[in-house]
């Protein structure tokens, strides 16, 4: 599923983010979602969350 749409995101939802200091690499972190930061129903660079664990990235998957 794609992280560029706000509606294919739910809190609680394990996904695998990009942080902003891990842009230029592409590393992924993985977690889950605790709350919706972005408020536009698109981005082209995925929706913008903040896990669980505090840390705050752009959703690239949203794993099932």
């Amino acid at each position: 599923m794609e992280g560029t749409k706000r509606a294919n995101i739910k809190i609680g939802a394990q996904v695998s983010i990009v942080l902003k200091q891990d842009q230029r690499t592409g590393n992924l972190t993985e977690g889950v979602i605790e709350k919706i930061l972005t408020n536009s129903p698109n981005h082209p660079h995925g929706i913008k969350v903040r896990l669980d664990s505090g840390e705050v990235g752009r959703v690239k998957q949203i794993h099932p």
